[in-house]
């Protein structure tokens, strides 16, 4: 009984180091640098406005929200919950869950 724990003890404690490991590394690779998250808002600009400043009815300006509110915006156009848009449904599908937390901080983090 001794010999089958350590057998056991020997092969499981590696694996469960190489899975601690990559979930660790994954959560890692999670976080969104401001750099990065300055490229990603580039194509909002098209629509938005140099730095989410449109000030449109149409097309809101989105500098300077709540980054609460501007998360909520773009999980609900991930999911197509608001169907009344144009494009945003389709645009927020291609970003991850990372990439929209780092979008709402950066166009929360600009002021006037």
């Amino acid at each position: 009984m001794i010999n089958i724990m350590q057998n056991t003890t020997r092969y499981l404690t590696p694996g469960l180091l190489l899975l601690a490991g990559l979930v660790f590394s994954s959560a890692q690779a999670e976080e969104i640098s401001y750099d990065h998250a300055a490229m990603l808002a580039g194509s909002c600009f098209n629509c938005h406005g140099t730095d989410g400043r449109y000030g449109e009815d149409s097309i809101p300006s989105i500098a300077g929200n709540s980054r609460e509110v501007l998360l909520a915006q773009l999980q609900a156009f991930k999911r197509d919950e608001t169907p009344d848009t144009t494009v945003m449904n389709r645009i927020a599908k291609g970003y991850s869950e990372a990439e929209l937390k780092a979008l709402a901080d950066y166009f929360s983090s600009i002021r006037d």
